[in-house]
Order: structure tokens, then sequence, then C-alpha cells
């Protein structure tokens, strides 16, 4: 195929040394593999996400992640905005459809934008890189690449919330999405069909506030992956990749439990069906690493 372009978001979780550096990691081997350029955007900064709803007001919120979308259509006006996290699509999606909703928040927004000499119009596609593979490509042709199918794994794909709701995924169910498992059985492997907590709420910013409540949400997240019989989890959201990733320690020693799920992103799996070294899929970034895939990525 030939090359794709798009401008792109990365958000402050994927920059180096950041808690989901290593997506950034297995999202570069996978373009490259799929011939895919992602332009990013100069000078982007952060979308605010959980913590904009918290304090600050409306306008400062969305001027955010406007002045992202500006500079994008300066640089990169011919080309689809994509980001990798999913707070980060879910807040530029959500400022630019508020925006052409209301022509006074427009003017306000731009307004606040002109002080850096900016102005935004929000007409550039916003979309998660899922949908980009999805729709751009399909599982067909992401299948062609696979080198090394994950052959005996089996893994439960956790879509979470921000993927899922209120936008999600265009053609999806929002009670039972199933490109993640579709994407899993394109690799190689096998998908859990009856996970039933794959949009359930790992708790997001919770997990720093009230952790006893985001423990028990994620508690159920890991049971129900192990009840199906999963090897491990794949999830498209930095935020739910950390905290269902991070805290099994904390939920083992308060519930008794002996967790060990290794938590990866769909690049992750891509990236190792594709060929690519432990190394190229960011495997060396998982805190509860995930053995199975490292092996395949060895050969």
């Amino acid at each position: 195929m030939a090359k794709k372009s798009y401008s792109f978001y990365p958000g402050c979780s994927s920059q180096k040394a950041a808690s989901a550096s290593n997506y950034m990691v297995s999202v570069d081997s996978m373009c490259k593999t799929l011939d895919i350029e992602l332009n990013e955007i100069p000078d982007w900064n952060c979308c605010s996400a959980s913590i904009g709803y918290a304090g600050g007001g409306e306008l400062p919120r969305l001027a955010l992640s406007a002045r992202n979308m500006a500079i994008s259509e300066k640089e990169h006006p011919d080309q689809d905005i994509v980001a990798t996290c999913a707070a980060c699509w879910l807040a530029t999606k959500e400022t630019q459809e508020r925006l052409h909703d209301d022509d006074n928040l427009m003017a306000e927004t731009n307004q606040a934008l002109a002080e850096a000499g900016l102005k935004v119009e929000g007409n550039q596609k916003i979309r998660h890189m899922v949908e980009v593979l999805i729709e751009d490509f399909g599982y067909e042709e992401m299948g062609k690449h696979v080198k090394k199918p994950l052959d005996g794994l089996k893994i439960a794909g956790y879509v979470g919330c921000q993927t899922n709701r209120p936008f999600g995924i265009d053609g999806e169910s929002y009670e039972n999405p199933k490109y993640l498992d579709k994407l899993v059985e394109t690799m190689g492997a096998e998908p859990i069909e009856n996970y039933d907590k794959k949009v359930s709420c790992c708790g997001g910013a919770l997990a720093f506030s009230e952790p006893e409540k985001s423990q028990a949400l994620i508690k159920d997240i890991i049971e129900s992956a192990y009840d199906g019989g999963a090897d491990m989890i794949v999830t498209p959201c930095p935020v739910c990749q950390m905290n269902v990733e991070v805290y099994q320690d904390h939920i083992n020693q308060k519930y008794k439990t002996k967790f060990k799920m290794p938590v990866v992103y769909y690049s992750t799996l891509m990236s190792v069906a594709y060929g690519g070294s432990g190394k190229e899929a960011g495997l060396d970034g998982q805190i509860i690493k995930a053995k199975q895939l490292e092996e395949i990525a060895s050969k």
C-alpha cells in the first residue's frame, strides 16, 4: 500500500520516560511495517485530560485542545489528526464538537488563541490510531504483514471507557465492541469471547484521589480476564494500561489475590507479530513482563 500520512498528537503519556513511552515505541514499529507516516504537531500541549474537568473552567480546558488543532491546521492542513492516547483523542473530539455546536464558544476560544497568533476552524478529522488501522487498512491488510503469529495466546480485549463512550469506534457496539477481539485474532492469538469487563471503567484518575474505589474496579477487570482463561490483557488506552498493570501488587495485598496478569497495547501485539524484537515492541517497558510475547519476539 502507498504511504499514508497523518497529523500526529502523541500526548503527554507517550513522551520519553513517561508512563506510556513504550506504547510509542511499539506504535513506531507498527507504523514502519504498515508504511504510516506520523507528522508530530509542533509544540503541542497537554489536552488537560481528567484534571481539566476538576478546575480551571470550560474555556481554558477547551482552548488547550483547540490550540493543538489550530497548529495542526497550519502545519498539516490536508491530514487527519491522529492520537494514540484515548484521553487525548476524546478531549480533542469533544473540543471540536463543542466549538462547532456553539458559535459563542468558538469566538471566545479564538479570542484566547489570538493572543498566540492562532485561529482554529476545527475541520480536520479527529481519529484514534485504532480507527486508522480499522478504516484505512482493515483486518485483512493488517493480517498480511504477520510474520510471527501469536499462536497459543489467549488475550482479553479491554476496551475501557474512553474509546467507547460517548463517541465510540464507528460500527462498533457500545456494550460489546469487537475490534480488539478481531485484531487479536488477526495477529494469530485467541480472543476471550466472554470477557464481560471489556468496557468497564478502571477508575481513571481515581487511582490517585480515591485508590480504594479504583482498585476495586481494577480487581474485577483482572479477575474476569483470569476467569476467561486469558494469558494477558490488551488495551488501546494508556490510563487503562497503567492502572490495570501497576496496581496489581496493591490489589494482591488488599484482597489476598495472586494477580500477575500482563497488560499490553494492541501495537505491542502487532509489533511482535510483525517480526519486531522485544525492544522494538516496547516489551522492556512492561512492569509485569509479558513473557510469552517475549518468547515469540525472540524466535
